[in-house]
């Protein structure tokens, strides 16, 4: 999954500072970055005991302080130091373990990157609409609150902004949240613009659960 990557002439920064560390070189991982408006997916292009190269799909975030998300659930506290185009340079706040970065340890089954997101969506099922609020998002599929109990195993069709209606399936159901899987995943460029979309540069944190919540109380 990585390979050490030797330093050369042509590794220096933008900024025209030389890489010193070994780089291993991250084949297809993706991470997501935590920033104060929300998070949003990367691909980890090389890593060192110092810092990461990582790729976006859309505009950088304004700020250089924020956190690198793994998907075992790590969190590591980043400076970005130089951007060249789709790519970043970012600094860890202290020396990592290279190796337990690259094989991200979890007393878990690997599963697929989610982004936390808040945001009101639609859903309908059998041909009656139902409100929902999306509580996170991957390539895969969606957890939502939804303001009835939905069938489990049941087609539904969920409408996010950002993207067109999708066919998913509803895999589990605790109360009213429900764990849907898209017939289609997304692909990780397609994840990354909706993620931009509803978490905009700038915005302030959403609050949750208040539209479903309101919903709710009138069908109740």
């Amino acid at each position: 999954m990585a390979a050490p990557v030797e330093a050369s002439p042509s590794d220096a920064t933008p900024s025209g500072e030389r890489r010193t560390n070994v780089r291993h070189r991250m084949l297809l991982r993706t991470a997501k970055l935590r920033c104060r408006s929300g998070e949003y997916p990367c691909v980890m292009h090389d890593v060192s005991e110092t810092g990461a190269k990582l790729r976006l799909f859309h505009a950088h975030p304004p700020e250089a302080h924020k956190f690198l998300e793994l998907a075992n659930g790590d969190l590591y506290a980043v400076e970005r130091r130089w951007i060249d185009g789709a790519f970043a340079g970012y600094s860890f706040s202290c020396e990592v373990e290279v190796e337990d970065f690259m094989h991200e340890k979890s007393p878990w089954q690997r599963r697929p990157m989610r982004l936390r997101i808040t945001h009101p969506v639609s859903i309908d099922e059998a041909g009656q609409p139902a409100d929902a609020e999306l509580a996170n998002l991957s390539q895969q599929g969606a957890c939502v609150e939804a303001a009835r109990r939905l069938p489990v195993r049941a087609p539904v069709h969920v409408a996010i902004p950002g993207s067109k209606p999708r066919l998913a399936h509803v895999c589990w159901r605790r109360n009213f949240r429900h764990g849907l899987v898209f017939q289609k995943a997304l692909t990780l460029d397609h994840l990354a613009e909706i993620a931009l979309q509803l978490q905009p540069y700038g915005a302030e944190p959403a609050e949750v659960e208040s539209h479903v919540e309101q919903m709710r109380m009138l069908g109740a």
